[in-house]
């Protein structure tokens, strides 16, 4: 039997992955990694604690009883987006990285709205907000100039961990696309970008396919993991990519929903002229020549955790949402709007905060936490809106994440999102899509649909309801008057939080 291996870097752990021909996980392990919070809104890594934790990870996957290293034929990566570490003339970062998190870059990022104006959608599709890397990299040429001064390159995080591997350094596309600095649909570093903000070319990596073969193990890392030093090296994707090769969102009409902390709306897209005018991310796919549009809900799940803390801290999620199916659509008229720590998709906007609207004598805990998984899904639904109004077909949309454990959730986003809605037998996230890319890589299937058939199994399905539709329809217009009907007054509010 043969194995490849998906590695998911993400913000507080690496997780690895080990999958044979059949896409069946034969084991897989974690370590976790510090996060550093110096200042209030700061983010930060040690790319070397990367680095170390994955090289741990390797080495027990290598120790699988009944799989030797010869069997394992690749690895491949996803990773957290958008993250800066910087390189001097050695190859070794010069500061810790600042992570997609962080959010000290509001004054770069209206920097570079000033400096490109409209061309700054035209070429990175994508509005210049704090989690993005160029504003990142304009913050230390501002406040730390004498580091910025050894920087040579830069990496993104996962990049960073392949190049300690390898010896190589090489940036795949669609984590290209969260730089700010990636013409997306010309698939090339973009030297209008580079010039207006004095960056030369050499400043960032060699371009590469996803499932591009990137080089092999050095030997003192084969030595350390266990693994041969001829094993093959994929590029990988950004970790929303990967979580889409790993749903199967692979083609047309297909939309991955991700309930996490966050939220994400992800559609695949193969016209790569589509133009959302930043209202969604837009961003290369990790398959070759192919893009995905993106909505995000900033507290997705976070807002179903806060109000199970809150009002229910000693139950389980399933005590909480028992009896939830048996509330009729629109939970006897409460509304809520998940704002707990402001929104991005469709409206960007860090002071905006939740609300209960419609709150009435007879409502019992119970319409409470079914208005509070309505009004994610409504929130959610804003991208999926916006996507039709663009033109997008959305009728399959699989489900993720903490929104596919609940039955009576499923059915509300397959009623909401007016598609079928389908859950996954074997989710695994971003690191079954690494390694659907080695897998492809290595040659194991002629594309990446054709792994996608063999390592992707569907389980549920809901189809949506008609007359739930219906009223469902009427509650999102609603809805979406909310936030223009309480923005002043959480504006006015902001004084108060301290």
């Amino acid at each position: 039997m043969s194995y490849v291996i998906g590695i998911d870097l993400g913000t507080s752990a690496v997780k690895a992955l080990l999958v044979d021909r059949k896409g069946t996980v034969a084991a897989e392990t974690s370590r976790s990694y510090p996060l550093f919070h110096e200042h209030s809104g700061w983010s930060e890594q040690k790319p070397d604690d990367w680095v170390t934790a994955t090289i741990e990870a390797l080495r027990e996957l290598v120790e699988t009883e009944g799989v030797t290293s010869e069997q394992i034929e690749g690895i491949s990566f996803s990773g957290q987006m958008h993250g800066l570490v910087l390189l001097n003339e050695a190859g070794d970062p010069i500061r810790n990285a600042i992570l997609w998190n962080d959010t000290r870059t509001t004054e770069q990022c209206r920097e570079i709205e000033r400096t490109l104006g409209d061309t700054l959608l035209t070429i990175t599709r994508n509005p210049a907000l704090e989690g993005f890397t160029l504003p990142k990299i304009l913050w230390v040429r501002q406040y730390e100039p004498e580091a910025f001064k050894e920087a040579k390159l830069f990496l993104l995080p996962k990049d960073y961990v392949r190049y300690r591997l390898t010896g190589e350094l090489h940036m795949d596309y669609s984590d290209a696309a969260g730089t700010l600095l990636l013409d997306v649909a010309g698939k090339q570093w973009s030297q209008d970008v580079l010039n207006a903000f004095g960056l030369p070319a050499s400043f960032c990596p060699a371009l590469a396919e996803s499932h591009a073969l990137t080089g092999t193990l050095l030997d003192d890392v084969a030595s350390a993991t266990g693994l041969l030093p001829s094993t093959k090296v994929f590029a990988g994707g950004a970790d929303n990519a990967c979580g889409a090769i790993g749903a199967g969102i692979l083609s047309e009409g297909l939309t991955l929903c991700s309930i996490g902390t966050s939220g994400v709306i992800l559609s695949y897209e193969n016209d790569k002229d589509k133009d959302f005018r930043g209202k969604v991310h837009f961003f290369n796919h990790g398959k070759e020549d192919s893009f995905y549009a993106m909505g995000v809900t900033l507290a997705a799940g976070y807002s179903l955790s806060w109000f199970k803390k809150t009002f229910a801290a000693g139950e389980s999620y399933d005590q909480l949402l028992q009896g939830v199916g048996e509330v009729q659509p629109g939970a006897k008229g409460l509304l809520f709007t998940p704002y707990l720590v402001g929104e991005r998709t469709p409206h960007a906007d860090p002071s905006i905060r939740a609300s209960f609207i419609g709150v009435d004598g007879s409502h019992e805990r119970i319409h409470f936490a079914r208005a509070v998984m309505e009004g994610i899904t409504f929130s959610l639904n804003e991208s999926v809106d916006l996507f039709r109004s663009a033109g997008k077909t959305v009728d399959t949309i699989v489900s993720i994440g903490g929104g596919a454990q609940n039955p009576a959730w499923l059915q509300m986003q397959a009623d909401i999102f007016d598609a079928t809605v389908v859950a996954l037998e074997n989710e695994q996230g971003p690191g079954l899509g690494a390694a659907m890319l080695a897998a492809y890589g290595c040659g194991w299937f002629d594309s990446l649909e054709a792994c996608a058939s063999q390592f992707v199994k569907h389980a549920s399905s809901y189809a949506p309801q008609p007359e739930a539709v219906e009223t469902y329809k009427g509650l999102f217009r609603i809805y979406q008057q909310v936030y223009a009907q309480t923005r002043g007054l959480n504006e006015s509010l902001v004084a108060y939080r301290s």
